[in-house]
Formats: structure tokens, sequence, C-alpha cells
């Protein structure tokens, strides 16, 4: 049983690239170079430290969860308060019912990623596919009200991001069932480096959107 359901989120990845850790403003073409300020450097430093809390607290339950650990609970509310500072951190720019929103999406984000972990974990063939498209729609979802508050933030490439997201998380678990621990590092390093990539992204369409804020 375990053998098919680690097939059936096999099947769920389409193949994956090694993406380099770096700046965004080298790695996406959006726009021409952009001047780092010292208020745009500050942005940049809150927005790496926010989704890499989120890469490292999602890693760290994703071991707890499929260990069966005591701590997987608390992990689990760490994990949470992170989508909660995420929100947070948008409130000054676009508002507290956007943060809110954002916060919203992204807690869902991360308790239908329990409910794969858990699925997965305990066989259900049945709540594992239906776990894994509702996690697809959900960032889905975050893509839509990304790009909806500012434009510079393009659907279709903030699905993509959030997508690829997903299948390295997912490569996670797949090597952590199959007791593939090389696989498992390789999927999180993969993993780390782009999501650096993202919050490199989004710091540089909120920057090119307020260009007053980001003075030197």
């Amino acid at each position: 049983m375990k053998s098919r359901l680690v097939g059936m989120l096999l099947v769920s990845l389409v193949c994956i690239f090694a993406t380099a850790s770096g700046h965004a403003q080298t790695m996406h073409p959006m726009g021409s170079e952009m001047i780092m300020t010292k208020p745009a450097v500050e942005l940049e430093m809150t927005m790496r430290k926010l989704w890499e809390d989120h890469i490292e607290y999602t890693r760290n339950f994703i071991i707890s969860a499929l260990a069966g650990s005591d701590d997987a609970g608390k992990v689990a509310e760490r994990l949470l308060k992170n989508q909660d500072d995420i929100g947070d951190a948008i409130k000054p720019l676009y508002g507290a019912q956007a943060g809110m929103k954002l916060s919203e999406l992204l807690r869902d984000h991360i308790l239908i990623a329990a409910d794969v972990v858990n699925a997965a974990k305990s066989g259900s063939a049945g709540e594992l596919e239906a776990a894994s498209k509702k996690w697809y729609v959900n960032a889905d979802d975050i893509a839509v009200f990304l790009s909806g508050a500012n434009p510079n933030w393009i659907r279709a490439e903030m699905s993509e991001m959030l997508h690829k997201h997903l299948e390295y998380t997912t490569q996670e678990v797949v090597s952590r069932l199959k007791r593939d621990w090389v696989g498992d590092i390789e999927a999180y390093d993969k993993g780390h480096s782009h999501m650096l990539m993202f919050a490199d992204m989004l710091t540089r369409g909120i920057v090119i959107q307020f260009p007053d804020r980001f003075k030197s």
C-alpha cells in the first residue's frame, strides 16, 4: 500500500529542475535592473526571513509528522504563526483586510499540506488524492490574490512558482516515505533555493509598485 501511495505522489509531480539561489532581480525578467536602496534591502531581508521560516518549519513538520513525533503539534502551531506573520508584513502596504486574506489563504495551504502528509502516512489513497487536488487549487487561489494586489506579480508566474513549491515539498514526503535520505535532502535544498527566489520576486514587485517608499 505504501509503495502505491508513493507512486501516486510521484505522478503528481512534474519534472523538477534545479534552481540556483540568488536575487530575483537577476533571475526574473520583470523590468530593468532594480537599484537596491537601503529600504529595499531591508524589505528583501524581511521577506527572505519570512519565507525561509515557511520552508524550514514546513520541513520540520514533515519530519515530525511522518515520524509520529510528539512535537508535531507544536511545530504545526509555529508554522501557522508564520502565515500570520507573512500576512502582517503586507498590511502596511496593502491594508489590514488584504493581510488577513493572505494569512487565511496561507493557513489553508498549511492545513492542506498537513492533510497530504497525514493521508500519505496513513495509507488512505482517496484522502491523499483529494488533499492533493485541494492543495493545487489553493496555490492558484494565492496566485490570483497576489496578482490582484500587485500588477508586477503576474498570475501565471505566481502559480508556476507556487506549484513548484508544492512539487519540492511533495518530493520531500515521497523521499522520506521511501527512506531515500539523499533524495529528501536534495528536494529540501532545491525547495529552499526556490523559496528564496519567490521571496525576491515578491520584494521586486513591491519595490516597483511603491517606488516612493523605497527611495534611498
